[in-house]
């Protein structure tokens, strides 16, 4: 990989396409995949009673929904950066998802969700995003994770301003609250996460398996996208 690399100009650099694409693959099919294949075996429920006293409240699933558009920032954001810091976000963003299946796979767990009352638009919402998403695929929790590697590139990215570091803490944070209070997930699910995060954005920074990522994004570039 080159050590140093004018980014070229529009929203997104042409090196930084297939590892987004292939984060965004990873992440399906880590999510419905193992949906696919443990769907019907036993799911471990991990509440304890930290997390039953923990209230529902139905207006966080604003700052829920609302995190597609923090990590669709992040990336555009952490997207334009030189090819090598490109690869190393992204690498670990792909690391962490192949993480991720195994958990589901090897720990499929679950949790109980709260009655939800017919009126009022966040119990409406709420509604949705239950019917949409079965309870299931908790641990790590992928919102805590995207969100906190979002957070962990965001504050490692040279010239980051300390307000935007800030922000996407703050955010994060928030995100990781939102997925308790909307009871789509429990404590050791977040911290799960948000530890897997931290991990694997350590991780990808080893020279060897960074490399190896690195060329294979760099025959990808050269023979599909032309670049």
């Amino acid at each position: 990989m080159d050590k140093k690399q004018r980014i070229p100009a529009g929203v997104i650099p042409g090196y930084s396409l297939f590892p987004i694409t292939l984060a965004i693959l990873l992440n399906q099919t880590a999510y419905y995949g193992s949906r696919i294949i443990a769907g019907e075996w036993h799911h471990y429920n991990l509440e304890t009673r930290l997390d039953l006293s923990i209230p529902f409240w139905p207006p966080a699933v604003s700052v829920y929904f609302g995190s597609y558009l923090f990590w669709a920032a992040s990336y555009i954001l952490l997207a334009r950066q030189e090819k090598k810091e490109v690869y190393h976000f992204f690498f670990s963003l792909a690391l962490s998802k192949i993480v991720c299946m195994a958990f589901f796979l090897l720990l499929p767990t679950t949790n109980t969700r709260p009655a939800v009352e017919l009126e009022g638009f966040w119990n409406q919402m709420m509604i949705f995003l239950y019917s949409a998403d079965a309870a299931d695929n908790l641990f790590p929790s992928i919102h805590c994770l995207e969100s906190w590697l979002c957070f962990a590139g965001i504050r490692n990215r040279r010239g980051t301003s300390l307000r935007l570091q800030v922000f996407s803490g703050v955010a994060a944070v928030l995100i990781c609250a939102s997925t308790l209070l909307t009871k789509q997930h429990v404590i050791i699910d977040v911290i799960g996460g948000v530890a897997l995060a931290e991990l694997c954005f350590y991780l990808g920074k080893g020279k060897q398996a960074l490399n190896i990522y690195g060329k294979c994004m760099d025959k990808i570039n050269t023979k599909v996208l032309r670049l």
